[in-house]
């Protein structure tokens, strides 16, 4: 749908205008502060409803008391009016059948840079991408893939940062994890000194029956077997020398142990970290896979973390021609039913940029309304005062 013919009267500065677009290029010249803006302004607040009438407070021209603006797009002709106490819509089809709900039909219709492409060139980097976003149909949510790998990105530094707070860990693994009692060594020395005390008595007791052979023989027999039961008497000279020495084999083991359980704390790190960066490097390739797939309004148009990319570098960077072809295919894209452009500030276009912009509307069949300052431009429609020149 294109606009067949547009009537305005008493909309910001026009008076009554009536205007039927020739061809695929319509630009409204004049000096400033005639009304051509007002004649741009004037489509806009027919199809845009609340959002265009938050940009024009006083759409009623000054020391008027109502407005009106039809547009005849050939299947749909779209007549809004205001007065001081409000303002109506009205949305009737071809053969003259109402909608019920015109404003939600016309949002379904109508996108923001449709009405003015350059805006986008105008936005900050995020709401450029995020514009573009919304032209792109996506098997993901890419805000969503970004917020999770900012989770990991930030779970994995906190893990890399426990690390290395950790440090290095030096594990001996000759020594045992358990520790050896000291109440089981003392228990050992002690057993093995009484033993020794029952073999020197045995034998003494001994000794005492063969010089009493005559009197005590069956005295020394009774001696004899309680050694044989005895056996021989162990050397408790070792075990009192690793008695000296158990404390600090047991401090050095629970040194080794604290040792093991850093080296195991550090490891467990180290395997969560790695698994985080997998995750990552998940959620990037799943990303990227994303992109590839996806289907851009214009070729060699992308976005990053940070906003648009054009040909692999930020739009920012594009130059003026390149911007402005973007911005142009964008808008194209947004609404391939309502085939309706405007630019404001045309004035600010050199002759290059203007035949460039010519170019692509017509090669897209698209229908593009234009302001420029002056009279000079072939087939304008000349403001002045609020009319048709």
């Amino acid at each position: 749908m294109k606009i067949i013919e547009l009537r305005a009267e008493n909309v910001k500065r026009l008076k009554a205008v009536s205007i039927t677009p020739d061809g695929t290029l319509q630009v409204v010249g004049g000096r400033n502060a005639q009304g051509k803006s007002s004649v741009l302004d004037a489509i806009w607040l027919a199809l845009g409803g609340g959002k265009a009438g938050k940009s024009t407070a006083m759409p009623i021209r000054d020391g008027e008391d109502h407005a009106s603006v039809t547009l005849d797009l050939g299947d749909l002709v779209i007549t809004r009016s205001w007065t001081q106490s409000g303002t109506t819509l009205k949305v009737t089809s071809a053969d003259g059948a109402a909608y019920s709900s015109p404003q939600k039909m016309l949002d379904a219709l109508v996108g923001r840079l449709t009405f003015d492409p350059l805006e986008f060139t105008r936005l900050s980097a995020k709401e450029q991408r995020d514009a573009l976003i919304g032209l792109v149909d996506l098997p993901v949510d890419i805000d969503e893939l970004d917020r999770k790998r900012a989770d990991l990105f930030a779970e994995r530094t906190s893990v890399g940062q426990q690390g290395k707070r950790i440090g290095d860990v030096t594990v001996d693994p000759s020594l045992p994890e358990d520790e050896t009692s000291m109440s089981d060594a003392v228990a050992a020395l002690r057993d093995a000194e009484q033993k020794a005390s029952a073999v020197l008595e045995a034998k003494q007791n001994l000794d005492e029956a063969v010089r009493q052979l005559e009197l005590a023989q069956e005295h020394a027999a009774r001696c004899k077997a309680s050694i044989e039961q005895l056996g021989d008497a162990p050397d408790p000279a070792p075990l009192a020398a690793r008695l000296e020495t158990l404390e600090e084999e047991n401090q050095r083991i629970r040194a080794n142990n604290a040792e093991r359980q850093r080296a195991a704390e550090r490891d467990k790190l180290r395997e969560t970290y790695s698994g985080l960066t997998e995750a990552i490097e998940a959620l990037d390739q799943q990303k990227r896979d994303a992109l590839a797939g996806a289907s851009f309004p214009v070729a060699g148009l992308g976005f990053d973390e940070t906003g648009v990319t054009y040909q692999g570098v930020p739009f920012s960077q594009a130059s003026s021609a390149e911007q402005i072809r973007v911005s142009l295919g964008m808008a194209m894209a947004a609404n391939p039913d309502l085939r309706v452009i405007r630019i404001m500030d045309g004035s600010l276009l050199d002759d290059d940029a203007m035949t460039a912009i010519r170019e692509q509307v017509t090669e897209r069949d698209f229908q593009l309304w234009i302001e420029r300052v002056g009279d000079a431009d072939e087939g304008a429609v000349i403001i002045e005062d609020g009319e048709i020149r």
